[in-house]
């Protein structure tokens, strides 16, 4: 198996399971935060968005440094549209992009607020583990949320596996 076959495989699993962390979020709590210091519910969903967006323009040799993003979205529904698109993006590039094209280097952040170049795998593989990371955020907002939280990596209290 090839690194971009590897990378695809993994993606394609995380990304399902992120959709279904998304989908359990009651879509009148899109402003719960669970202190005045942390981001809204709504906020930290769009984080996918932002790094799903920064794989494919990094597959396509779209990518910008700085980045720039665009603003959060106003509704759940824009969020879950914005998850949606840039799923979407990111298939079709890994579909399109040659396997060299993990090679390439971009720049991006090699220390604490020092960007230099990195291959476009190693950031690829940064956006998708920086998901994961902030999906188990949002698992821990949907349990203060009271809302079900489902399977991940293994049984949920509310959805178990026997």
């Amino acid at each position: 198996m090839n690194a971009k076959k590897q990378f695809a495989d993994v993606w394609e699993r995380e990304n399902a399971t992120t959709r279904r962390v998304l989908q359990s979020v009651p879509k009148d709590q899109g402003d719960f935060r669970p202190s005045d210091n942390t981001k809204t519910a709504r906020e930290l969903a769009f984080i996918f968005s932002k790094g799903q967006g920064g794989i494919a323009a990094a597959l396509n040799g779209q990518w910008a440094w700085p980045p720039q993003f665009p603003p959060t979205p106003a509704t759940w529904a824009e969020v879950l549209g914005a998850f949606d698109a840039t799923t979407a993006a990111v298939k079709a590039a890994l579909a399109k992009a040659p396997d060299s094209r993990l090679d390439e280097k971009i720049r991006f952040f090699v220390a604490p607020k020092q960007p230099g170049d990195i291959p476009i795998a190693e950031l690829i593989w940064f956006m998708l583990l920086d998901a994961v990371h902030h999906r188990g955020q949002l698992s821990i907002y949907l349990r203060l949320m009271n809302a079900r939280v489902p399977s991940i990596y293994g049984p949920s209290a509310d959805e178990p596996w026997m």
